[in-house]
C-alpha cells in the first residue's frame, strides 16, 4: 500500500523548524503574536515550542521588548555544520594523495560528544579492504582517531573524564588509557588494531587550526595483514604526519620550533 509522504510527519517538529526559519530573516526579531500569525498556529502551541527551543538555547526571548531571536546554540550548530563541510572540502586533495600513494582508505574524522564521527573518505583500489565507515560513530577510546584527538587536545584525560563518565563510556582501565594517550601525544600518531573490528588497523594523526586547537584527524584504515611494522614506520606514519601538517597549515596552524 502506498503511503503519503507526510504520513510520518510530526507537526510540532515542522512548526519548530518553520519558527527557526522565520527567525533567520534578516533583522528578524518578532513578537510571539507576530510569529503565531506568520506560522498560522495557535498561541498555546507557539508558546510550548518557544519554551522548548529557549531551553535548548536555540531561541532567545527579550523580556523587555517581548521580541524573539535566534539563540547562541543555533549559531553554534550552524558553525559546526559549516566547519564539517569546510574540513571535508579542504582535506579532500590531501586525502586523495595519501589514498593513492598507499592504496588504502583514508578518512577525515572529528570528535563529537566523546564519539568519533567518520565524515568522508577516499577509498582504495584494493580487493580486500575494510567496510566503509562514512557516517558511523565509535567511542573515542576504541580507535586511533579518537585517541589521537583526545591525546592532542587534553594534557590529562583523567582530569577531564570522571569515574562515572568512564564507566558509562565503558573505559575499564583509565590509567592504562592515560599512559597510551601520553605515548600518542609524544609521537603525534595513534595506531590501533581491532578497535573498529577484527583485523582492521587504523592509523590517525591530528589536524590543528590557527589557534592550535585540534579540529579532527586524518585516519587511514586497512586490513591488519597489510600493515606490517616496517611499512607502518617507514611509509605510512611519515606520510600521514606530513599530510596532517600540510592540512593544518591550510587551517592556519603555525608550528613553533623551539
Amino acid at each position: 500500500m502506498k503511503r503519503e509522504s507526510n504520513e510520518y510527519t510530526v507537526q510540532a517538529v515542522v512548526n519548530a523548524f518553520d519558527l527557526l526559519e522565520a527567525l533567520t530573516d534578516e533583522n528578524a526579531s518578532p513578537t510571539a503574536s507576530l510569529l503565531a500569525y506568520k506560522l498560522k498556529i495557535s498561541s498555546n502551541k507557539l508558546f510550548r515550542i518557544l519554551v522548548t527551543l529557549e531551553q535548548k538555547g536555540l531561541v532567545e526571548h527579550d523580556k523587555r521588548t517581548g521580541n524573539y531571536r535566534l539563540g547562541p546554540s543555533s549559531f553554534g550548530m550552524a558553525q559546526h555544520i559549516l566547519s564539517s563541510a569546510s574540513i571535508i572540502r579542504i582535506a579532500q586533495p590531501i586525502m586523495e594523495g595519501l589514498a593513492r600513494k598507499h592504496d588504502e582508505a583514508v578518512y577525515i574524522t572529528i570528535l563529537n560528544n566523546d564519539e568519533v564521527l567518520f565524515l568522508d573518505m577516499v577509498d582504495s583500489f584494493q580487493q580486500v579492504k575494510a567496510v566503509p565507515f562514512v557516517g558511523k560513530r565509535f567511542p573515542f577510546f576504541t580507535n586511533a582517531a579518537g585517541k589521537v584527538i583526545k591525546a592532542m587536545s587534553l594534557s590529562d584525560v583523567q582530569e577531564n573524564i570522571s569515574k562515572r563518565q568512564a564507566s558509562k563510556l565503558g573505559i575499564t582501565d583509565m590509567q592504562g588509557l592515560e599512559s597510551e594517550l601520553d605515548t600518542i601525544r609524544k609521537n603525534g600518531v595513534a595506531v590501533e588494531n581491532n578497535g573498529l573490528g577484527e583485523g582492521i588497523c587504523s592509523v590517525a594523526v591530528a589536524i590543528k587550526d590557527y589557534a592550535g586547537m585540534v579540529v579532527g584527524a586524518l585516519t587511514l584504515l586497512a586490513p591488519s595483514f597489510r600493515m606490517l611494522q616496517d611499512r607502518l614506520e617507514q611509509e605510512i606514519i611519515p606520510s600521514m604526519l606530513a599530510g596532517a601538517e600540510e592540512l593544518s597549515l591550510k587551517f592556519g596552524y603555525v608550528k613553533i620550533h623551539v
